[in-house]
């Protein structure tokens, strides 16, 4: 006897099946006729694993309007708010808004966040109450934090020791800012530090890596040799590498096979990079946002991630990666049919891979974890950002939701149900 059987639903492959899942794995990918305690109805609709996001702040997430508005809508006016912020918000407050964040994800069917900490404030609450969400979310969100010296490693005065007590602390990941340092010559001295550190405790790093319009900010180039330097290939990822928009192609077609034989990951942020990138620029305007085709075609695994929602570097946000895959395609022009469904993956087994998930995925054996989304395929899911009629995770139900439906009566028609413009 099954704990859940998910009726005739059909994989990102094509695939249709039925799933049975038993004491929180999936047990069974087959016609089954077995009895289970619950049989969720899922013919003609998606099937998917959990999205995965690998690159956000739960620490300012909700914040938005306080105590000011981000009104140049840049980067370091965004740095500089939050600096304004950390100051006057206390352990509880931030608590409450990651949970309610987190609240958000799981009913969007995002059961996995890697979230970056700030690590500049010598009291490190945003680490204890980042803390205290993981804990209070792991039975249904695999919550993953990054040591992250928000005001530079070197720059802020005791952002190294607090970053090493937050490790101490159980932080998950090293984390880094080399483009904010002072100069680049601490950039580069930040990032040796910083993989120095995660290679002697056994841990993974992800840097905002060249965050920046400024194309001779290439750190990812240091981070690419620190990786192989200190045998850390498959464990470091960049993120948001907005630099390599504006960088001269003779030296992109240098670095690009540096990253692949280094196996760094890479994680594009379009929602906030094109928001954020080209301030400066009048027309023709730069949009900021990463070589994202460009590093596939060589091999390096990139993601897509949501990186802010309602906080001081952006206005809006919904916790829904289809949201983030949507205008990634759009501004990667991603538009070929393999591309689109690339696009899908980018933000489910792409992203699982970057944050080392273990038991991910759609297979016998793996967590019990799945979406089960109002549309016949992931392009379809792309172009409609549809509802998740159900989420399950590790073996139980945690949101269902209605189809988006509508009644029509139109005069001279009969009346219909129109399914959301889903083409099957």
């Amino acid at each position: 006897m099954f704990n859940i059987i998910v009726k005739g639903g059909t994989l990102p492959d094509g695939r249709v099946t039925d799933i049975g899942i038993k004491d929180g794995r999936i047990a069974a990918m087959e016609p089954l006729e077995a009895e289970a305690g619950e049989v969720i109805e899922a013919t003609g609709d998606l099937v998917s694993p959990p999205f995965v996001d690998p690159h956000f702040h739960l620490d300012a997430t909700l914040s938005y309007g306080t105590p000011r508005i981000n009104a140049s809508g840049t980067l370091l006016e965004g740095i500089g708010l939050w600096g304004e912020l950390k100051l006057v918000m206390t352990t509880d407050e931030m608590i409450a808004r990651a949970l309610s964040y987190c609240d958000w994800a799981a009913s969007m069917g995002l059961l996995a966040i890697r979230s970056h900490v700030d690590t500049c404030d010598d009291t490190l609450k945003g680490v204890e109450a980042m803390l205290e969400v993981r804990e209070q979310v792991k039975d249904y969100i695999d919550l993953q934090l990054v040591a992250f010296p928000q005001d530079g490693l070197y720059r802020d005065r005791t952002a190294r020791e607090n970053t090493i007590r937050a490790l101490d602390m159980g932080l998950d990941v090293v984390g880094g800012i080399p483009h904010f340092e002072r100069t680049m010559a601490d950039g580069a001295a930040s990032v040796r530090d910083l993989c120095e550190m995660a290679a002697e405790r056994g841990l993974r790093v992800d840097m905002h890596c060249d965050e920046s319009d400024d194309p001779m900010s290439r750190h990812i180039e240091t981070l690419a040799f620190e990786a192989q330097r200190l045998g850390l290939q498959g464990r470091v990822n960049a993120s948001h590498l907005t630099s390599m928009h504006s960088m001269d192609n003779y030296y992109v077609s240098k670095l690009l096979p540096l990253i692949a034989e280094a196996q760094v990951s890479a994680v594009a942020n379009p929602l906030i990079n094109i928001m954020i990138q080209g301030r400066q620029d009048t027309f023709p305007k730069r949009r900021g946002m990463t070589r994202v085709k460009e590093m596939q075609a060589h091999g390096i695994t990139v993601g897509w991630g949501q990186d802010c929602v309602l906080d001081p570097w952006y206005s809006l946000g919904t916790a829904d990666m289809l949201d983030v895959a949507f205008m990634g395609m759009h501004v990667a022009q991603m538009s070929a049919p393999d591309e689109m469904a690339r696009c899908f993956d980018m933000v489910t087994q792409a992203n699982a891979a970057i944050m080392g998930l273990p038991d991910y995925g759609l297979h016998v054996g793996a967590q019990g974890s799945l979406v089960v989304l109002d549309a016949a395929n992931p392009v379809e899911a792309l172009r409609l950002r549809p509802a998740r009629l159900c989420v399950i995770s590790r073996g139980r139900v945690i949101s269902r939701n209605s189809r988006m439906d509508a009644a029509l009566n139109l005069p001279g028609r009969p009346a219909t149900i129109n399914r959301r413009h889903r083409t099957s």
